[in-house]
């Protein structure tokens, strides 16, 4: 039958909710299909004749009512009011035109398909996040910047800073690879979320790495800037490595991948903040003391954030002790994983900028938009990576972007001219869809007890191999001349990661981490991740 045209949808801004109204003309089906509960972004919960409110779903408020008016033909007018407000912090504004294109309709939904239950949409995880774990992850998001912002920050303008100082390229290498031994510190921080709460020490770590990011700013020469990027890196990588476990522990099977996925590219959003400033250090020799003093004003945001953030439901929950005995294997594999990738990955990445200066003559615009231009593009790698691993399982996604990623940022290293850009481009998108893949392993694979140590041993291991790596290449460098010799022969660390993930990585996609921990199982028939 025919029908109007969803009415509009007008944020009611003294709460922020939003209200949709929707005008159907249809027939008895039409109207028995809208007494239906929703069950897809959210689940539906009936509350009395024609009235629906929420019975699971990323919204801080929802109710969905029907107005049936009898029409002269034998149909019924129906006026569909859907009033919601959406439990997304901070992020919310990108969202709501989304759910509100999802709420607007004309007619009445198909009848429900047992064999095809409806789809979530792209943008969302493939399971249903409750109103905590939405909110959680908007908060874990927005620190998630900051931690992004500072790991960013030695690799974007050592080779400014080395011009200021006089140091070489080995210096270069010798400095980025120093720098790691702060990943001792987030080791001790790691230990003690696992002790103390992880919600503390991502407090501790955020405001860490900004006082002495900051206090890089005032470095005399290239050792004591890498004595302050040591400490501010190392409460970075705690802090990355607090808000992965945060998020593992507080999403549910179908979304942890998902959670990767959107921190990394909150991560990368914040590096690109501090790319994007990188601009600057052509303005003066010092100008690139410019982009570590800049944390110092979004600390205050940080913090307002923080005090919303919750301690972990999986840390809270009462959890048995466990010992790392029992799980040395895994971490052996993870930690040679890491150890392997990051030999290649830290290189690439890291002496990117100096090797767009010195072998093609990039000014600092040049770079910065080098590098935003060529990195963007990896969020559809982050979005498409997290989807696929989330649905299809970790391991071939995990195996094919390593190998794919790491063959095109090979070439980066041995083209010229227009080349550079297509080969950094694509091998952005491809290397991106192994991230979510693969970073959730280690939070997936150890019981809460031992969750954030083993992954602070884990990032040992990768420091290790992006040190050896960075160590490797800078010398490479001043004997070939060239970045390329070097980035080709280390890329047999990709290819080995690939093969471990193929043969001897576990597939978690769809587990819970109490069936991948059994430790962590309570003696009780509600032990699920529904009960925490």
């Amino acid at each position: 039958m025919p029908s109007r045209p969803a009415g509009p949808t007008t944020p009611n801004a003294a709460v922020t909710e939003t209200t949709t109204v929707n005008t159907i003309d249809t027939d008895e089906a039409g109207l028995a299909a809208l007494r239906v509960p929703r069950d897809d972004l959210l689940l539906e919960r009936a509350d009395g004749p024609d009235r629906f409110v929420l019975g699971e779903g990323p919204f801080e408020h929802y109710e969905r009512t029907l107005a049936v008016e009898p029409l002269d033909d034998g149909g019924v007018r129906v006026v569909e009011t859907i009033r919601w407000k959406l439990a997304i912090p901070v992020w919310e504004p990108l969202f709501r035109p989304l759910l509100a294109s999802m709420a607007r309709r004309s007619e009445p939904p198909a009848p429900a398909d047992p064999e095809h239950p409806p789809e979530a949409p792209w943008w969302s995880p493939p399971d249903r996040l409750d109103a905590r774990a939405s909110a959680m992850l908007s908060r874990l998001c927005v620190i998630s910047m900051v931690a992004g912002y500072l790991g960013t920050l030695i690799t974007q303008t050592i080779t400014f800073a080395a011009d200021e100082f006089g140091a070489s390229s080995s210096a270069q290498g010798d400095t980025l690879s120093a720098v790691r031994i702060g990943v001792l510190l987030s080791l001790l921080l790691s230990f003690m979320a696992d002790r103390q709460g992880r919600r503390r020490l991502v407090k501790v770590s955020a405001v860490g790495g900004i006082v002495m990011a900051a206090a890089g700013a005032l470095a005399p020469n290239l050792f004591v800037l890498g004595v302050t990027q040591t400490f501010s890196r190392g409460f970075s990588a705690a802090l990355a490595l607090l808000l992965a476990v945060i998020a593992a522990e507080e999403m549910p099977a179908g979304a942890r991948a998902y959670a990767a996925s959107v921190l990394t590219m909150t991560a990368a959003l914040g590096g690109g903040a501090a790319v994007a400033l990188v601009s600057l250090a052509d303005l003066a020799p010092w100008a690139w003391r410019i982009v570590y003093v800049a944390p110092l004003l979004v600390l205050p945001a940080v913090l307002a954030v923080h005090r919303d953030v919750p301690e972990s439901r999986r840390y809270v929950r009462p959890h048995a002790k466990a010992h790392m005995g029992g799980h040395r294997a895994r971490l052996a594999l993870l930690a040679t994983a890491a150890f392997l990738g990051l030999l290649f990955f830290a290189p690439v990445t890291q002496f990117q900028n100096d090797f767009l200066r010195d072998e093609h003559g990039f000014a600092a615009w040049q770079i910065t938009i080098f590098t935003m231009a060529t990195a963007t593009p990896g969020g559809i790698g982050v979005i498409v990576g997290g989807r696929l691993a989330d649905t299809r399982g970790r391991k071939l996604v995990g195996a094919v972007g390593t190998i794919g990623g790491a063959a095109l940022m090979v070439l980066t290293y041995q083209v010229g001219g227009s080349w550079i850009w297509l080969t950094a481009v694509f091998g952005s998108i491809i290397g991106a869809v192994t991230v979510p893949a693969l970073a959730v392993y280690g939070p997936e694979l150890f019981p809460t007890a031992l969750r954030a140590r083993a992954n602070g041993w884990i990032a040992v291991a990768g420091v290790a191999g992006s040190a050896t790596g960075l160590r490797f290449a800078g010398r490479m460098r001043d004997h070939f001349d060239s970045y390329g010799p070097a980035i080709a022969m280390l890329a047999v660390g990709p290819l080995l990661v690939a093969v471990l993930v193929i043969t001897l990585y576990p597939e978690t996609a769809h587990l819970e981490l109490e069936e991948l921990n059994p430790e962590d199982r309570l003696p009780s028939p509600t032990s699920g991740f529904g009960a925490i």
